[in-house]
């Protein structure tokens, strides 16, 4: 069932998100609300503090416009290595109508916990790297218009 989409400038959306420390079904149903959530706004990626929920989660189906679905959960993410840049559109379903260019790394090295809490440790690229990098800075209360590059 989906959850509201808390807006900007909501004070949860600048707060850094706590680790999380419980992996039980009521993490596995978050999760699942918030896929909801995320494919009925519709988005590619959602982080727990954009449905109010201050901890270190966020959802992800970067390419599910342009195919099948392929949803994943990363808890406790770090990014642990980035590397060449690429500046490009992003939009926020936390600021409705407002896309600005932001400068990000084009790949990813993450290290993350499922939802049962096994670690894993994967390198991405394109826009699932730039899709991690956005959530990641929801973790730590930093938004895409912070980011803004300069024109």
């Amino acid at each position: 069932m989906p959850r509201a989409v808390v807006l900007h400038p909501d004070p949860v959306l600048r707060t850094v998100a706590v680790p999380v420390a419980r992996f039980d079904e009521a993490l596995a149903r978050l999760a699942e609300e918030m896929l909801d959530t995320m494919y009925a706004a519709p988005g590619r990626g959602l982080a727990a503090p954009q449905v109010g929920v201050s901890q270190r989660l966020f959802v992800m189906d970067a390419t599910w416009k342009d195919g099948p679905r392929r949803p994943c959960v990363f808890v406790n993410p770090e990014i642990v290595a980035g590397e060449g840049r690429v500046t490009g559109p992003e939009a926020c379903l936390s600021i409705p109508g407002r896309t600005v260019q932001v400068e990000r790394d084009a790949s990813v090295t993450v290290r993350w916990q499922d939802l049962g809490g096994a670690a894993h440790e994967a390198r991405f690229d394109g826009f699932e790297a730039i899709c991690i990098q956005h959530e990641t800075d929801h973790l730590d209360g930093v938004l895409c218009i912070d980011r803004e590059a300069e024109a």
